[in-house]
């Protein structure tokens, strides 16, 4: 649900976000090279193919559950949130609004509002049908990412410095040959960017994309994505392989049925994860959340 947030509004945010924004995943060859000498002789799709395969791995992380800390600033505030992964999607606590703790009327509506999750799981369900909705569509769209651009290495193969390894560069690219197959795809269609893939994983380290031309859905009178939008996601492992976000930023203009235009402005990071031993209910997730004492700060 979380992650996602790329995944919603990154690699297929290109597409919900900008349009409102494995199956079994293949596993990575052990053969492929990862020595900087050979890194090139690998055809630039490749390594695409194996890092979307990994990406719908960690969407929808089979038998791995974390419990983490997730800071968002966007139009509604500066909000920090507690969450754990249940086995039926995740919950959060808010537990810090503006950077300082939740006043006692705060906490008291939060943990109401969690406890009516309890007592009504039907309102529970509503919540995860609509992220279900988003992990389908950034499904769909991660497994579009091969063909729908054109990559090529970056000369220079500038490294981030954040990973210990070495990184594979790539810039992307609509690729002209693409034909959409549906009204979100057509966000890739002005999307270009730069990617940085852990050579030995194969796994996104960090992906940023550039709105370079106008995108409409439905002629415009849907919605029309400006350009000049940016977006940004840097992930790492948070332990037994298990990769997750672990900063998103996006500064997308967005116009919505030809009336209103909608600057959207969020930087999340998260942090602090813990590995869980298995799955729980949402229930018992929820009863974690409230024993655990809010910070002082």
């Amino acid at each position: 649900m979380l992650k996602g947030r790329w995944i919603r509004a990154g690699f297929l945010g290109l597409s919900t976000c900008l349009a409102g924004l494995c199956a079994t995943a293949q596993s990575v060859p052990a053969n492929k090279p990862d020595s900087s000498a050979s890194l090139s002789a690998e055809a630039p799709r490749s390594w695409i193919v194996d890092a979307a395969a990994n990406e719908l791995r960690a969407l929808h992380h089979p038998n791995s559950y974390l419990r983490y800390r997730m800071h968002t600033i966007d139009l509604k505030g500066d909000q920090v949130r507690d969450v754990i992964e249940s086995k039926d999607g995740s919950i959060a606590r808010l537990i810090l609004r503006d950077g300082r703790p939740l006043t006692e009327e705060e906490d008291k509506a939060e943990r109401q509002r969690l406890n009516n999750m309890i007592a009504s799981p039907s309102d529970y369900f509503k919540h995860v049908k609509n992220d279900g909705e988003g992990r389908k569509l950034a499904d769909q769209l991660i497994r579009l990412m091969p063909d729908a651009m054109i990559y090529t290495y970056t000369p220079g193969q500038p490294q981030t410095g954040k990973n210990n390894g070495t990184e594979v560069v790539l810039d992307y690219k609509p690729n002209p040959k693409f034909s959409p197959p549906s009204a979100p795809a057509q966000a890739l269609t002005g999307l270009e960017g730069r990617m940085w893939i852990d050579a030995k994983s194969h796994e996104v380290v960090r992906m940023e994309g550039t709105i370079f031309r106008a995108v409409n859905f439905g002629w415009g009178m849907v919605a029309h994505i400006y350009p000049g939008g940016h977006l940004v996601l840097e992930q790492e492992n948070a332990g037994n392989n298990r990769w997750i976000f672990t900063k998103f930023q996006e500064d997308v203009s967005v116009r919505a049925l030809m009336v209103k235009t909608i600057h959207v402005h969020t930087n999340v990071e998260a942090g602090s994860f813990q590995t869980l031993p298995g799955p729980i209910p949402y229930q018992d997730a929820i009863r974690m959340l409230l024993d655990t004492p809010l910070p002082k700060k």
